[in-house]
């Protein structure tokens, strides 16, 4: 069955899309109404037409702790916001840290989920950060990348040997960058935290664990990825390790592209992430980093809490914040407030994951698999805990009005998800 998405706004330019059995069959200005023959059609009225996100940070609780998040909910409130990818960590309980886990993550996406998942397998045994798993073995099963999620490898002996036996089998190493001793606080350390009498987590521990890593990445050559950078040093020490030639990418986390420490206000829990918010200055250098290419990938950085684990004091509240389904509109706020323009927020959320983790999705090109949204950029909506698909409804933009929202999503060109 073929299938044509008209009048629509590309990442290119202005023009359509024509899907055949699952695939792109041809793009551009060429598709028109009477270039698609007997194919449906849709009129998209000028909307966005932007490759589905492959969002490479999504932490679930299945298994383990489904009251958080399950795989199925997960893909709802994906799809809702244009994820048509979920890369999901191995933080869970059993860990993903065996071959027979990753296939049962994988089946059980299969079974339940909406949009397309695939998971990330851990670094260490149990995430313990002492024994190193069988990478090779996890590859063969499906996992696409190691990680070991929220906990940084802070042995170098042990992610030496990590990295050194990745490279041996082309898998890319996914690295949280935090010095634990130096990010103990619950904030960013600064002013702020001072006046609210919380500690502080200073943002030299992210760069000294990345400067650490970068160096383990010239002795062995393998491919490395620092997760999520949250400060502007980090973003000059990772061009200059661009500029030398080493194989390593990073991402960030919309959310510290969008909001900065003062968000915090009176303890808003909602707003407690690791890598902590920080200052604006900060924030306005990830944003200058995304759009100068030194930052390869935006992720949601979505990690269901329980109402019981986040209205707590700000001090005793869990980290994380949930952000499948607020992510393409958040995104977008780049485009009207920042001025990125849509070509590169595609290849920071769709085109570069593919590229990282060997996807064939991620791009709007003949031949490739159908995943996309319609989105329209000037519908304003207002994010409130009944319109979240999640489980968990611990959003940093609650009863925020977002400019910009999905109105349809497809996977393999089958709708997963219809605003109307």
């Amino acid at each position: 069955m073929k299938k044509a998405y008209l009048n629509a706004m590309l990442p290119a330019g202005p023009g359509g899309l024509l899907i055949e059995n699952g695939l792109v069959a041809t793009v551009g200005p060429s598709v028109t109404r009477d270039a698609v023959g007997s194919a449906s059609v849709v009129d998209c009225k000028g909307k966005l037409v932007l490759p589905g996100v492959i969002d490479m940070r999504v932490f679930t609780g299945e298994p383990g702790s489904e009251y958080r998040e399950t795989l199925a909910s997960a893909s709802e409130a994906a799809a809702a916001g244009g994820v048509t990818t979920m890369i999901v960590m191995p933080n869970t309980e059993p860990v993903i840290d065996d071959a027979a886990m990753v296939d049962f993550i994988l089946r059980r996406a299969r079974d339940t989920a909406k949009v397309r998942v695939a998971p990330m397998a851990a670094i260490t045994k149990g995430l313990k950060g002492e024994m190193m798993t069988e990478i090779g073995l996890m590859k063969a099963a499906g996992a696409v990348a190691v990680t070991d999620g929220t906990k940084s490898v802070t042995s170098a002996a042990l992610l030496r040997r990590a990295l050194t036996y990745a490279r041996d089998h082309d898998m890319l190493v996914v690295q949280h960058v935090e010095e634990p001793g130096l990010a103990s606080g619950v904030m960013n350390a600064g002013e702020m935290a001072s006046r609210l009498g919380l500690g502080g987590s200073y943002a030299m521990a992210e760069v000294m664990m990345l400067e650490r890593d970068l160096r383990l990445v010239e002795m062995t050559g393998a491919r490395y990825h620092a997760a999520q950078l949250s400060c502007a040093e980090s973003v000059a020490v990772m061009r200059r390790a661009k500029d030398r030639g080493l194989p390593v990418s990073c991402g960030v986390c919309i959310n510290h592209l969008v909001l900065n420490e003062n968000d915090v206000g009176a303890y808003r829990t909602f707003f407690k992430m690791s890598p902590p918010l920080r200052g604006e200055d900060e924030r306005r250098a990830l944003v200058e980093g995304l759009r100068d290419g030194t930052i390869d990938v935006v992720v949601s950085g979505h990690n269901p809490q329980s109402d019981d684990t986040k209205r707590l004091p700000f001090a005793e509240a869990a980290f994380g914040a949930v952000g499948l389904d607020t992510m393409m509109s958040t995104m977008l706020s780049l485009y009207h407030n920042e001025n990125i323009n849509l070509k590169r927020l595609a290849e920071a959320c769709s085109e570069a994951p593919a590229r990282l983790l060997g996807l064939q999705q991620g791009c709007l090109a003949v031949g490739a698999p159908a995943d996309f949204c319609v989105v329209d950029p000037q519908l304003s909506w207002q994010v409130e805990p009944a319109s979240l698909y999640s489980r968990s409804k611990n959003s940093p933009f609650e009863h925020r009005a977002l400019e910009g929202r999905v109105v349809e999503t497809l996977v393999a060109g089958a709708t997963v998800y219809s605003a109307a």
